[in-house]
């Protein structure tokens, strides 16, 4: 899998994870379905493609300030629990951030 479609896979099992578990919906609502829509669109037009490190270590922050404050609130709460829902994904993610470079 491309590096943009692992982290666009990330950030929507980041998104579902919070919606479903945090805020308690069956699907996502629709400030939820905005922001996965927002951060797909800014990982389509990512000037690193497939070089693009991790967000937290990325030297450019793409993302309007409102909906920054909102992914970053999503990412506190779901990614600590992201080992137990998806600990591959977790852990692919946690080595990218340590080593600052992609992993294939």
């Amino acid at each position: 899998m491309r590096r943009i479609e692992e982290e666009k896979s990330v950030v929507e099992q980041m998104i579902r994870l919070y919606c479903r578990r945090k805020e308690g919906n069956r699907s996502l609502c629709p400030s939820c379905q905005e922001l996965l829509e927002y951060a797909q669109g800014r990982l389509d037009s990512c000037r690193y493609g497939d070089a693009k490190p991790t967000c937290k270590v990325c030297p450019i922050h793409c993302y309007r300030l409102e909906m920054k404050e909102c992914i970053r609130t999503v990412m506190r709460w779901a990614g600590p629990r992201m080992i137990l829902y998806h600990p591959v994904a977790a852990i692919k993610h946690l080595m990218r951030e340590m080593h600052g470079k992609s992993m294939r």
